[in-house]
């Protein structure tokens, strides 16, 4: 029986990616609600970001435009 090959493992920082770029604007404060007012990601989101594949980036980002005030 043969030993399953394991994955490498996920860079710890893997937040650096070329085809979608962090929204942050170094305005790092948290309304009541947690979500940031320089960039209007949830905290959970600012979390998530640095193990997010590239599309997931992308439904942060739509979910943060759309907390944006108009």
């Amino acid at each position: 029986m043969t030993q399953p090959v394991p994955r490498p493992p996920k860079p710890l920082y893997s937040n650096v990616s070329g085809a979608v770029q962090s929204p942050c604007v170094s305005l790092c404060k948290l309304d009541e609600e947690r979500v940031c007012v320089g960039c209007f990601r949830h905290v959970e989101d600012i979390r998530e970001w640095r193990s997010a594949d590239d599309q997931r980036r992308r439904e942060i980002i739509a979910q943060a435009t759309a907390r944006k005030p108009k």
